[in-house]
């Protein structure tokens, strides 16, 4: 399979996988746990390493590298909308429901008045949505993908003049 593909493939599914794991296990509704989700940025990182590692073996430059991973983010996005749709509105559709609580929790005890606890809740809503927090995800894996694969392509990249190996 083309590693493009392949790796995107796989770093989409990982991070369903562990989207997944968040809301069996109840941990995004656990203000200590929540911050666990983002291990999804190192598992989008390791998923670029393993992809950019067969994309340099088939002679691609720091350019064709940012590019090679640029388009696996791309791949890993779209599995990624995926995932959280069906997270958002199948498997947990009370979801959003859960994450205000959550917080409405957090800020109670923090001291908050009424209207701060109201003004933070409604400035949250417009991003609430299945659709629109599925695209910030999207946004997010492509965003790090771009950047990511930047500096990685820095060290996992072919060397002008050296031969492409077999992959």
């Amino acid at each position: 399979m083309n590693p493009i593909l392949s790796a995107g493939l796989l770093i989409g599914v990982l991070v369903g996988v562990w989207t997944f794991v968040m809301g069996l296990t109840g941990w995004y509704k656990d203000p200590t746990m929540y911050n666990a989700f983002f291990l999804v940025v190192v598992i989008e990182i390791g998923g670029l390493i393993w992809g950019l590692r067969r994309t340099a073996a088939q002679g691609r430059t720091y350019s064709g590298q940012v590019v090679a991973g640029t388009a696996m983010a791309i791949v890993a996005g779209v599995v990624i909308i995926c995932a959280s749709l069906l997270f958002t509105t199948v498997a947990f559709p009370g979801y959003f429901d859960d994450i205000n609580a959550m917080g409405r929790g957090i800020l109670e005890r923090a001291g908050k008045s009424e209207e701060e606890i109201a003004a933070a809740m409604n400035a949250s809503a417009a991003m609430q949505t299945p659709i629109r927090n599925a695209f910030a995800g999207f946004l997010g894996t492509f965003f790090t993908g771009v950047i990511a694969s930047a500096i990685i392509g820095v060290w996992i990249r072919a060397k002008p003049g050296a031969p492409a190996a077999r992959v």
